[in-house]
């Protein structure tokens, strides 16, 4: 059903300019149809954002690609990926078939592409991605409408797959499709990642039961969608609570978190990557970060939550690297009526308690998220000052107070909480 979804209604175009954006979006105009459905936008009324089933294995032709992802931990840890991957033939993606296999392609490449740089740690990253990488790469980059570099996108949203097709979504029933060094620990921060994008599906419909409520107008069908967007919030909540019993911080900050790291406001790399035989300059892009996820951007872009300037400057630009279809599923969130608006105009008790308790969730959730970060950033890496494993690179001190996206990340996460706090409503006098 996926590969027909290649999201040809949301266009990009090639450029190599001063901005070092190999992706720009063309403008699009974006009108409220009605009724709002999560279809329109490729998202899947079971799984969200999270691409359904994805595929584990391309073509015959693009053997060579994942000969190297299916052992890329031990390439890493042995030092040979580099060697590897330049021994590679330079394929082109033109025997791609659909959607769902370019998905695959661009997670494959992202993870080659990152442990290629970081194989020898933050002291010694490659400076230039070779051409047989960097072509195809950004070849796929482009039909996807994603940058070439690892995104939320491919290391969760893409990476993931049943033992038993029929079985649950659970940890006990997942495992990943790609992976770094990092083990059980890695296998555990990709996978509930997952169920945290899993926990969120009722909300997302919430949000589109919502929007169409108002413009119906239906307060008693509002009411519903706020009450469920409140419990997948606070789904979420218990869902990111798992990363406690599945990934060890020590493991994480260590070993796992250098191959999330970009090449944007990244002292290891402060010029950028050079990507051969694309452009001459070297090109910044930004590491993996939670804001990559449309998750929250779209429940802040529902209930009217607006963040410092700084904040929502960033949050803005990671939109550019989430799958244009789910861009622009904020987009026309965003462009629709205001709930704010309309729950104060209404003067129905009942919707403003229901959206004061979405938005309280939603700040408690960014609370919780706080104490994880400080548990696996903050704490280890005070830790990791004393003891790291020797046989892998380094922890990427260049980043120790800074999120792999490239921010001050308490600082921004508690501005980003504080905001979605001071939006709770009070009933006009």
């Amino acid at each position: 059903m996926f590969d027909a979804f290649r999201p040809v209604s949301f266009q990009y175009s090639f450029s190599a300019d001063t901005s070092n954006k190999i992706m720009e979006p063309q403008k699009q105009n974006l009108k409220t149809t009605l009724p709002l459905s999560l279809g329109r936008f490729h998202i899947s009324e079971d799984y969200g954002f999270l691409l359904p089933n994805p595929l584990k294995e391309l073509p015959d032709h693009y053997k060579p690609w994942m000969e190297i992802a299916n052992k890329l931990p031990h390439l890493i840890e042995s030092r040979q990926l580099r060697a590897h991957v330049n021994k590679m033939p330079l394929l082109n993606c033109h025997f791609l078939k659909g959607y769902r296999e370019q998905r695959l392609a661009h997670l494959v490449l992202s993870f080659i592409t990152m442990g290629y740089v970081w194989q020898e740690g933050e002291t010694n990253p490659e400076q230039v991605l070779p051409r047989n990488l960097a072509l195809p790469f950004v070849e796929v980059s482009r039909n996807l409408g994603l940058p070439p570099i690892l995104v939320h996108a491919d290391l969760v949203l893409t990476n993931w797959t049943k033992g038993n097709p029929e079985g649950p979504l659970e940890i006990r029933n997942l495992d990943t499709i790609v992976a770094f060094p990092g083990g059980e620990s890695l296998r555990g921060f990709i996978l509930v990642t997952v169920l945290v994008e899993k926990a969120a599906v009722p909300g997302i419909k919430a949000l589109v039961q919502a929007v169409n409520a108002i413009l119906q107008p239906s307060q008693d069908s509002l009411l519903q969608a706020l009450q469920q967007l409140r419990v997948s919030i606070q789904d979420i909540t218990r869902a990111l609570e798992q990363m406690h019993d599945y990934v060890d911080p020590d493991i994480f900050y260590a070993v796992i978190r250098i191959f999330l790291s970009g090449w944007k406001d990244n002292p290891a790399m402060p010029v950028g990557l050079i990507y051969e035989g694309v452009s001459k300059d070297p090109l910044k892009y930004s590491g993996g970060s939670a804001a990559q996820s449309t998750v929250l951007h779209a429940f802040d872009a529902f209930l009217g939550i607006r963040h410092s300037k700084e904040s929502g400057d960033f949050l803005h630009r990671m939109r550019d690297y989430m799958p244009p279809s789910h861009k622009a599923f904020i987009e026309e969130i965003h462009s629709a009526p205001s709930l704010r608006e309309y729950t104060l105009s209404s003067g129905n008790c009942q919707l403003l308690t229901a959206y004061n308790q979405c938005t309280e969730a939603l700040a408690e959730l960014r609370t919780y998220h706080i104490t994880v970060v400080t548990k696996y950033l903050i704490t280890a890496a005070a830790k990791a000052k004393v003891r790291r494993p020797s046989h892998l690179p380094g922890p990427p001190q260049a980043l120790e107070k800074i999120g792999t996206g490239g921010t001050t990340v308490l600082s921004f996460l508690k501005t980003v909480r504080d905001k979605t706090s001071e939006s709770i409503l009070h009933p006009a006098l």
